[in-house]
């Protein structure tokens, strides 16, 4: 039996709202997708010095919360980086690539590469010019390494060196890390130990009593909300900076305390 002609008006329709959200896939979404993914992939230009100071904030402290960097599961291989690459916190945990370039005097031979971790912010010093000491000035991409980490491309008695550096995905040992603080008035976690991307751009709670609860960045990787939360089991969810989220259900159990360590899932690459 054929179609009426409603029938058949209904599934021309369909088909041609298909093909048309297929052609404006294409057309614009799947092309910002491919350069993004390239843009991550490209080498770009910069510049990294290490810090001279034996108690550096970059292994010991940091703008981004995480204390001391090894364990907190980030290792030696950790920089700061200037504001143009800190964008106010998001990018702690990110990882980037980084090799010494044009420069044989002060580059190791061959110019190895290695990834290295955003722990902290590298401050501009507006008082010195941006070629000349102010090498963290906007909007100039530089980072300020680690001793460990910068000998590992340069020799360590070159003040700065040019650098090319591309955003790399992380490899992390075990989960995502958990460091719950706060008070009767607030509650507030620490999170690191970010595997993929690196960065967090999203987070939610949940304890056995409540609903999801979002959670906004106060500083660095420390997120925070209004709640009481005491007593209950907590789960979280994260979502990255590529859309991928995670959910750790029960991290933390119904007792626990202030200042404590949880650790729970971690993100893996899809294949």
């Amino acid at each position: 039996m054929g179609l009426s002609h409603q029938q058949a008006t209904a599934k021309f329709s369909s088909l041609f709202f298909f093909f048309l959200f297929f052609y404006l896939f294409m057309l614009v979404i799947a092309p910002g997708l491919a350069s993004s993914s390239s843009r991550q992939l490209e080498w770009r230009s910069g510049t990294a010095t290490y810090s001279k100071d034996t108690a550096a904030s970059i292994l010991t402290g940091g703008a981004c919360g995480y204390g001391d960097v090894i364990e907190s599961g980030f290792g030696k291989m950790s920089t700061g980086v200037s504001g143009a690459l800190f964008d106010k916190g998001k990018a702690c945990g990110a990882c980037y690539e980084v090799r010494c370039v044009d420069d044989i005097r002060w580059c190791l031979l061959g110019s190895p590469s290695i990834v290295v971790t955003v722990t902290d912010f590298c401050a501009p010093n507006y008082g010195l010019p941006s070629d000349f000491g102010g090498w963290c000035n906007f909007p100039r991409d530089h980072f300020d390494m680690s001793l460990f980490s910068f000998s590992s491309i340069a020799r360590i008695k070159a003040d700065i060196v040019p650098v090319q550096f591309r955003r790399v995905k992380c490899g992390r040992s075990g989960g995502v890390r958990f460091r719950v603080m706060g008070s009767s008035y607030f509650f507030q976690v620490l999170i690191s130990n970010v595997g993929l991307d690196g960065e967090l751009v999203a987070v939610k709670i949940k304890g056995s009593r409540t609903a999801w609860i979002a959670m906004a960045r106060n500083w660095g990787q420390n997120w925070q909300c209004n709640a009481e939360l005491r007593g209950q089991p907590l789960s979280f969810e994260l979502t990255i900076s590529s859309g991928s989220t995670l959910t750790s259900f029960s991290v933390a159990p119904a007792h626990w305390q202030y200042g404590q360590s949880f650790e729970g899932n971690q993100f893996e690459e899809d294949y």
